[in-house]
């Protein structure tokens, strides 16, 4: 099984680095060509605008919505949880987006880089012990629909992880916590 971790922009590099530390084949994806090799994806943190932009420049939104249609598992983190979304709040005019998940994503919903913070936070899928959560210009998830499960909110509510099918959205970034929990997780959807 081989993992594609979208590396267009934003940090590629980390969700690359811990999925080889847990012992994960990993591609990096910025082509069809290499799209065409992996077995699940996911989409990093970033700035959801612009990725979604290159996926276009790059022919790749089309494709990877349609693997996602044909069951194939993707998990957005930040960034990546709005490109996922069927709607996005406070989105650009014209974002380009994959529109696949029954969820509403609000861009930047925390505030700008400076209001970044971390917070502990359980997520009944990954066991009982609480996961680290670090927030950068997070999105929140501020709907979902009917065939969405909530996997984890913060103590005031806001839904920061969600699942529909073999979706997964996460709002923060496990990719630069030392617990591979969510990382895991995703390999076996």
């Amino acid at each position: 099984m081989t993992t594609g971790v979208l590396a267009l922009q934003g940090d590629f590099r980390e969700h690359k680095a811990k999925l080889q530390h847990i012992g994960a084949e990993v591609v990096e994806v910025r082509q069809l060509k290499h799209l065409d090799t992996v077995d699940r994806l996911i989409i990093p943190g970033g700035e959801s605008t612009t990725i979604g932009r290159l996926m276009v420049i790059y022919n790749l939104l089309e494709p990877i919505r349609e693997r996602a249609l044909a069951g194939m598992p993707i998990w957005g983190t930040c960034a990546g949880a709005i490109l996922l979304a069927k709607q996005i709040a406070d989105g650009k005019p014209g974002q380009p987006g994959l529109q696949l998940m029954d969820i509403t994503a609000r861009r930047n919903a925390f505030g700008r880089q400076l209001d970044s913070f971390e917070a502990t936070t359980q997520i009944a899928a990954l066991g009982e012990e609480p996961i680290r959560t670090v927030f950068i210009r997070a999105p929140t998830i501020e709907q979902v629909g009917a065939g969405v499960d909530i996997l984890g909110k913060l103590d005031d509510g806001r839904i920061i992880a969600a699942q529909q099918g073999k979706l997964l959205a996460s709002s923060f970034h496990p990719e630069l916590t030392d617990d591979d929990r969510m990382h895991r997780y995703f390999l076996e959807l």
